[in-house]
């Protein structure tokens, strides 16, 4: 399933938004952390704010640069896939300033979906060890969204 909005640069974004095709993507279980099948043995499919909750669930979950088939070339530093969260797990004690950074790579990562209109509030839910969860709630072009996920 391709990903319709790779091409597109921050100033195609606004633009875009009243040509972007309806958003979908592969069901997922978030639990078991899987692709949902049906009873054929068949990948379902999901459309509009629950297959952006997918997008977000993998993008947040996807540290940025890593991973060379969200490159497009050797090293590309304007590749806007994924998030800078590994930094802040475990490493960083737990203050305002280290809080304020998360939500910040969390917003800069969410907002280069052009379905995602705003970003309205990120709690950090918690920040031990190896684990970092956090609420984000936004404003897609379907409407408002929450999405729980743990990084």
């Amino acid at each position: 399933m391709a990903n319709p909005f790779v091409a597109l640069s921050a100033a195609d974004t606004n633009a875009a938004v009243d040509e972007l095709p309806l958003l979908r993507e592969w069901a997922w279980d978030f639990e078991h952390d899987v692709f949902l099948y049906d009873d054929t043995g068949r990948h379902i499919t999901v459309t509009g704010n629950e297959a952006l909750k997918v997008w977000i669930y993998k993008a947040l979950k996807t540290e940025r640069y890593r991973y060379e088939c969200y490159r497009h070339g050797i090293y590309d530093a304007s590749c806007d896939y994924g998030a800078e969260l590994e930094r802040y797990i475990g490493k960083h004690a737990n203050s305002k300033e280290t809080a304020a950074n998360i939500s910040a790579a969390v917003k800069e990562c969410l907002l280069v979906n052009p379905y995602i209109q705003s970003v309205d509030r990120i709690d950090i839910a918690e920040r031990e060890k190896d684990r970092l969860t956090l609420t984000v709630y936004l404003t897609s072009i379907y409407g408002e969204l929450v999405e729980e996920v743990s990084v």
